[in-house]
């Protein structure tokens, strides 16, 4: 049965609605409350609303649960390609299409069954995200960092809020950029026009990205993207801001590109302090097979069309 909430704000002018809706909901996490209002679960005067929205006292709130859906997560005999290990971290090399952890659409066969299979994880992010500390997406290959406990897992993610963590990106975007470096700086939030979308938005969350240019071919750039903060989809949305967006990005790409198994972007460098040990660790991956190929393509085209 779908449960129903419905409250009348009492509040002083100004509070905002995400908010007020923990305090009347303390059993709910504010970031769940915070989809619920993206995803039209929450409305407000019977519109629905964003989860900024400065309440006004005298209006009426309504809240239906969305209903639950079951997701057993259970080990799975998944190979992984392990680039650093010891009894507090593990770091993996996740391929391209492999979703990170269940969740609807994906209720198994994710790098979070996989690593349910191999170790322990750390117990904060809830049952069907264990240890996991930050994501990438689907179609992006590349390492990630993954708490074995639950200290380890309180340390890595304060150095990803604290900004000392480094993580550098591979991706190969449409044109050729003529500046050598460059910052992108806009917010990001969930676009108004497509609720799948991320977008540069007036109330979106800080979003930092620098890039540099790695190697120019004749219709295309590599760069290398450095995050100052981690939003979904930052580096995909941040790079078509500036008419370069990814190839072979099936959401935020142009039609005409080249095929491939989704946007061509690789997490290639990841540094962290050790939880424990208070050592720097760096760990770098090579391209994947696909990626690599491709380069290796575009570097003899531009050379064949150079000497013409």
């Amino acid at each position: 049965m779908v449960e129903s909430h419905t409250f009348k704000v009492s509040t002083e002018r100004g509070d905002r609605l995400d908010k007020v809706l923990t305090k009347l909901l303390p059993q709910t996490s504010r970031s769940q409350l915070q989809r619920w209002i993206e995803n039209g679960n929450v409305t407000v005067d019977g519109e629905v609303v964003k989860p900024r929205l400065k309440l006004k006292i005298g209006q009426m709130i309504q809240v239906t649960e969305p209903q639950p859906q079951k997701i057993d997560l259970a080990p799975e005999k998944i190979p992984l390609e392990i680039v650093y290990e010891d009894q507090d971290v593990v770091v993996v090399n996740k391929p391209q299409g492999m979703v990170v952890h269940p969740a609807a659409g994906h209720p198994n066969h994710t790098l979070v069954n996989a690593l349910l299979y191999h170790c322990p994880l750390s117990t904060i992010n809830g049952e069907l995200r264990p240890g996991i500390v930050h994501r990438i997406d689907k179609d992006t290959s590349g390492l990630l960092m993954v708490a074995k406990n639950d200290q380890a897992h309180q340390s890595l993610a304060a150095q990803l809020k604290a900004k000392t963590t480094a993580r550098e990106y591979l991706a190969l975007v449409h044109g050729v950029i003529k500046e050598g470096q460059g910052t992108i700086n806009a917010p990001l939030g969930r676009s108004p026009k497509d609720r799948k979308r991320q977008a540069i938005v007036a109330d979106g969350r800080p979003a930092v990205t620098h890039f540099r240019v790695v190697e120019r071919y004749n219709k295309y750039t590599l760069v290398a993207c450095r995050l100052e903060t981690g939003r979904t989809h930052q580096i995909r949305v941040h790079m078509k801001s500036i008419n370069h967006p990814l190839v072979g990005d099936p959401l935020y790409g142009p039609r005409k590109t080249i095929t491939g198994q989704g946007q061509f972007l690789h997490a290639r460098l990841l540094g962290f302090t050790h939880p424990i040990t208070g050592k720097r660790i760096t760990l770098t991956a090579p391209l994947p097979p696909i990626f690599r190929d491709l380069i290796v393509k575009l570097r003899r085209q531009s050379r064949i069309e150079a000497s013409e």
